[in-house]
């Protein structure tokens, strides 16, 4: 059932929607009203929504909802549509693989785009070394796989993960994601054999990056043991966690420990991977290469897929049929990832990451410079986040970040917050957002920012 009437016409997607911000109704309008409605009465509420719309279109950078309401997206589904919303190339590419089959199911029928994908994350990732792939269809799934493929070619059981990281919301997964609310309370109890060790967060803990792996690393070996530590994982930018950028030379220091100890390394790509940081991978940031990395989000440009790509020997630890899934490299996903990632290497996305990084930089700066509520702000590409605090304590204000993100989507832009502690603005637009679009929502968070 559509709740909009017969004469109504909805605007097609992709580059052809006009990129404009324009507000016709208050959010939620009565379309996007009645449909929310029907939301609450039908899907769980556990399914929550921060957006008060219905959406019927998207592109470039705007969403379009039922009541014809234009909103400016500074959040790309949380990373997920990095090329833009439906793509041309990801739309063909999708049409043209649904016309010829659906599914086989991969461990059953094999089909070359699940290789074709594997190949080319084979050759992106970081690491001039033998590789292959799994595929799966979130990015919780390819963590969670992460870690099986860990202990079965360490046989070892324990796994590490850091303050402040978010790697999903399986049993597993949650058990490596720090924050309690809203993804782990009342969920447990959680997986055994992982253990959490703080790691670097420059703006609070004042530490160099030699100084935090050492911290790190001297509680890993007096409370777990290497002989006993399958995997090390984290984000290299922590994005739930607040966007967090590790102090130079963490990452390395914890690269440096793993190898001399046989433990894998693991780098959860899944929001930093696909140009997003203005490097195909942040690992690449960094110039860590990790033994094994996970990724999802942007990779199909909305579909569902995701990956495990690391070293071959590795890799090759489980046994047949150890790993897989029903749906894992669905041939309609694996189709749309190609497209996005021909999308990625050759119409200059990563060029333009670095380029929206620039503007989101240098007008956030300028916003810092009058407004001592701006604590910090940090990022690479096109993830940049802002975190906000109490001018006199430096205290995290989260109240005062969910009323500016409040003002934001009342006027029609997209903003996601973040933060262990709630009071992180994020900003992931699309790369394929226009300069003109990009200033207007940092106008409309100016305004919102005098009036909090």
């Amino acid at each position: 059932m559509t709740l909009i009437d017969e004469t109504s016409t909805i605007p097609a997607g992709g580059p052809t929607l006009e990129q404009v911000r324009r507000i016709v109704t208050e959010l939620p309008g009565p379309r996007s009203a009645a449909i929310l409605a029907r939301k609450a009465d039908a899907v769980a509420s556990g399914v929550a929504h921060s957006m008060p719309v219905s959406v019927v279109a998207a592109g470039g950078g705007v969403v379009v909802d039922a009541d014809g309401n234009s909103l400016i997206d500074l959040g790309s589904g949380i990373a997920v549509t990095s090329v833009g919303n439906a793509h041309p190339k990801v739309a063909a590419a999708v049409a043209a693989q649904a016309a010829q089959f659906t599914h086989t199911c991969f461990m059953v029928s094999p089909y070359e785009s699940y290789v074709d994908v594997a190949e080319a994350l084979n050759r992106l990732t970081p690491g001039d070394f033998a590789k292959k792939t799994a595929l799966f269809n979130s990015g919780a799934e390819a963590v969670e796989n992460a870690i099986k493929i860990a202990r079965k070619h360490t046989g070892r059981q324990a796994v590490v993960a850091f303050d402040h990281g978010y790697h999903g919301r399986t049993n597993l997964t949650m058990a490596l994601t720090a924050k309690a609310m809203p993804y782990k309370a009342g969920f447990g109890p959680f997986a055994p054999e992982v253990y959490r060790v703080p790691g670097s967060y420059p703006y609070r803990d004042g530490l160099t990056g030699a100084e935090a792996a050492e911290r790190a690393i001297t509680l890993i070996e007096k409370q777990i043991g290497a002989d006993s530590l399958a995997a090390v994982i984290i984000e290299p930018i922590q994005g739930e966690g607040g966007f967090i950028v590790p102090a130079d030379g963490f990452l390395d220091a914890v690269v440096a420990w793993c190898r001399d100890n046989g433990v894998v390394f693991i780098a959860d790509e899944v929001q930093t991977g696909f140009a997003r940081t203005g490097a195909m991978f942040a690992s690449e940031i960094f110039g860590i290469e990790p033994d094994l990395v996970t990724t999802a989000k942007g990779i199909a440009a909305g579909l569902p897929l995701a990956g495990v790509t690391g070293r071959a020997e590795i890799m090759d630890a489980a046994h047949a049929g150890g790993l897989g899934g029903t749906y894992g490299g669905n041939p309609i996903a694996c189709a749309a990832a190609l497209a996005a990632i021909d999308a990625f290497e050759n119409d200059g996305l990563i060029e333009r990451a670095r380029q929206i990084g620039e503007v989101l930089t240098t007008r956030l700066g300028a916003m810092r410079d009058s407004d001592a509520r701006l604590g910090d702000i940090r990022g690479h590409g096109a993830m940049i986040a802002v975190e906000f605090v109490d001018a006199e304590t430096g205290a995290p204000d989260a109240a005062l970040t969910a009323a500016v993100a409040k003002a934001c989507v009342a006027e029609g832009v997209i903003i996601l917050t973040c933060g262990t502690f709630g009071n992180v603005i994020r900003f992931l637009p699309p790369l394929s957002i226009g300069d003109d679009l990009l200033n207007e929502g940092l106008d409309v968070l100016a305004t919102a920012l005098e009036r909090a």
